[in-house]
């Protein structure tokens, strides 16, 4: 559970996430903008021709902030060659869309890390501190951050709140506990798209890093449903050994339980 303290040292004010001038920012959401909770989305993951493994996100309220739960597993003959099991959590201020915490356990071939970023808005810095759980070794870092930036986790479901109007361009800072990331997203089209849980239409965005720690790390595609839900119902990573594709094959719903008074 991500600690009400350190969730007060590092929260951003609302005048944040605006910029003076056209440098890339974080847009708080529309007011009214309702986020997904208790809405648990599973992905099958395509390798070339062989079945690379499932992957969930959920969100959900979690006090003064929204929380994001993702996993990734490698299945099948991929696991075989690369074993990957990963569990994410990430918080975001709901009024400001400013990302507050990331924790991360991260199981991908030899190597084996616990790691988690605070993005402490007072000092402009991220504060990453990671272990290594095969050697026991530490590590420390600090990096400047703007005002407001988006991480790994929660930022396809910033791109769902923009305005996703074709052939616009969206530049926002993004960070993952290394230097700062110009994230570029393009509003490239409307198509059809059919996946295991259906048959949506969709808005096709194409998302790269301009500049910063995730740069020339390659191009991800996210189709979102083109309606008010804006569902990341397929993305396409193309990296520097091989494309990888995920479909969405069933939305999980749990509704949230009521607070009590």
């Amino acid at each position: 559970m991500f600690p009400a303290l350190l969730a007060a040292q590092t929260q951003a004010p609302k005048s944040a996430v605006s910029a003076p001038d056209n440098s890339p920012h974080i847009i708080a959401p529309a007011e009214g903008h309702k986020y997904p909770n208790g809405q648990t989305l599973v992905y099958s993951g395509d390798w070339r021709l062989f079945n690379a493994g499932t992957g969930t996100i959920r969100m959900e309220s979690a006090g003064r902030e929204q929380r994001v739960l993702a996993t990734a597993d490698a299945q099948g003959f991929v696991a075989l060659l690369y074993h990957v099991h990963d569990t994410f959590e990430a918080f975001f201020d709901p009024a400001t869309f400013c990302s507050l915490n990331i924790t991360k356990h991260t199981e991908e071939g030899f190597r084996k890390h616990d790691t988690n970023i605070v993005f402490d808005y007072a000092r402009k810095k991220s504060v990453l501190t990671e272990k290594n759980l095969k050697t026991n070794e530490n590590k420390r870092e600090e990096n400047d951050i703007p005002g407001c930036v988006s991480d790994i986790i929660s930022a396809p479901f910033y791109i769902a709140s923009l305005p996703l109007t074709q052939g616009s361009v969206i530049r926002f800072p993004l960070n993952d506990g290394g230097k700062t990331t110009v994230a570029r997203v393009t509003v490239e089209g409307k198509e059809d798209v059919k996946t295991p849980a259906g048959t949506y239409k969709t808005i096709r965005v194409g998302v790269v890093a301009d500049s910063g720690s995730l740069a020339n790390k390659g191009q991800i595609w996210i189709w979102y449903s083109d309606d008010a839900a804006r569902t990341p119902v397929q993305m396409k990573a193309r990296l520097f050994w091989g494309t990888l594709v995920f479909h969405l094959t069933k939305i999980e719903s749990k509704p949230e339980p009521t607070p009590q008074h």
